[in-house]
């Protein structure tokens, strides 16, 4: 099965997590990703997401002078964000136990 697949499915919630801890911007999300083994994610990947959160009002964007340079946007999560990540991760945890103990069965 092609790793980008499974990755789809997966990154929104994590985003949503991302951003319910605090207001963010595109490079800090990107840069906690990858502390957190999520490789090789570019812009491509990230800002179709952002831009899907944002349509379903899940986030909210607001720009601001960035004290670096250009006026970056900085995404804070709403209400429904917050139920929605909440729904995410009672269903990515049942999932996923059900799917390590199919997997990993000899292992135990």
């Amino acid at each position: 099965m092609d790793y980008s697949q499974l990755l789809k499915g997966i990154l929104e919630g994590c985003i949503l997590s991302i951003i319910a801890q605090e207001e963010t911007y595109g490079y800090e999300i990107l840069n906690k990703l990858e502390e957190n083994g999520f490789e090789n994610l570019g812009e491509g990947t990230l800002y179709p997401i952002l831009t899907r959160l944002d349509n379903k009002k899940l986030i909210q964007c607001r720009k601001a002078k960035s004290p670096f340079g250009p006026i970056r946007k900085y995404y804070s999560i709403t209400e429904a964000g917050k139920e929605s990540l909440k729904s995410f991760i009672e269903s990515y945890k049942k999932i996923a136990d059900s799917a390590n103990n199919t997997l990993f069965k000899e292992e135990k």
